[in-house]
């Protein structure tokens, strides 16, 4: 039996009433998500920036009387990958709300009975199970690649969690697919530009160079990008044949929006990584990144790779008595 990682999510909450307010914040301590708040003139800025969402609990009276659909439809404009939670007075259905609405909401609620989101949260956000000893393996490669990578630097990670959103993050990413019999998708790496400049002029990688270009920070990435792929590999994909057919679907990119898409409304696994100077100088550099397993998964099948004998005979592990 696999074991299923403890994984949170940040959910934005747009709510007037604080009595309510407080009813949903322990909805969500009980149910994995952590809520963030914004102000009603900042909430379009908020959802077009990087922040990391995995759904909305929005007030039907937010801004207005009809301020809660009125607001929907910006949002849906903007992110129509999140799903909304509408919270109504009086009822907990969308019956009444005009038909061309009602495919901007995933589900409506009142506060009395805001438990009835449970079922509704897991399925939306939390629907694919992510094994312990994956979530767990993963930060421990990929922490492992950038101090390798990286001279004299602090790498910290933060605790894994789930998005639903398509945004890139930076100016600078990388991707590459991951295919077993248990999984088949992509991995993507994400960061800022100017800060991996700055690493690299200050001689914290290990490029030497006179005048750095973007080429050089395309390697430094697509360097960490390779170990962590191949460790990965090398822990959790077996070398055996993939069953079955090898379908594929389009990848969209579009930059001027930052949005990415690969055809599915799987919700995606983060992980954000921080790494500062061990000097306590110099800017900090955030990497995220992000597994969506778009075309198979099959988390039952999941095992770690046991080390074979004769492998830690060839590296030179183990030799004989």
């Amino acid at each position: 039996m696999v074991e299923k990682a403890e994984l949170v999510s940040k959910v934005l909450v747009l709510e007037e009433s604080q009595d309510c307010a407080l009813r949903i914040k322990a909805f969500c301590d009980a149910n994995n998500l952590v809520g963030v708040k914004a102000h009603l003139e900042n909430v379009m800025g908020v959802l077009k920036s990087n922040v990391d969402l995995g759904a909305i609990f929005l007030c039907e009276g937010y801004g207005g009387a009809d301020g809660g659909v009125t607001l929907a439809r910006e949002i849906h404009e903007v992110r129509p990958e999140l799903p909304v939670f509408l919270r109504r007075q009086g009822t907990d259905d969308l019956d009444d709300i005009p038909e061309q609405d009602r495919s901007l909401f995933c589900q409506a609620y009142s506060i009395d009975n805001i438990d009835k989101l449970g079922p509704v949260v897991n399925e939306t956000i939390f629907s694919l199970v992510y094994p312990n000893a994956l979530v767990r393996g993963i930060t421990e490669i990929t922490k492992a690649a950038l101090e390798s990578q990286f001279k004299d630097m602090d790498v910290t990670s933060e605790a894994p969690y789930i998005v639903r959103d398509r945004i890139i993050y930076g100016e600078l990413f990388t991707l590459i697919p991951l295919e077993s019999n248990w999984c088949r998708g992509y991995m993507m790496l994400q960061t800022e530009e100017q800060p991996l400049v700055r690493f690299v002029e200050s001689g914290k990688t290990h490029i030497t160079t006179d005048m750095v270009n973007f080429r050089d920070i395309n390697h430094v990435l697509g360097e960490v990008t390779n170990l962590v792929w191949g460790s990965f590999k090398n822990r959790f994909i077996a070398y055996e044949p993939i069953e079955g057919r090898a379908s594929q679907v389009p990848i969209i990119v579009n930059h001027l929006h930052r949005y990415i898409s690969f055809g599915s409304e799987d919700p995606q696994l983060c992980f954000k990584y921080t790494l500062s100077d061990k000097s306590g100088e110099g800017p900090n550099l955030v990497l995220y990144q992000r597994f969506v397993f778009n075309l198979s998964w099959s988390p039952d099948k999941f095992k770690e790779n046991e080390a074979l004998v004769e492998d830690l005979f060839d590296s030179g592990e183990l030799e004989l008595f």
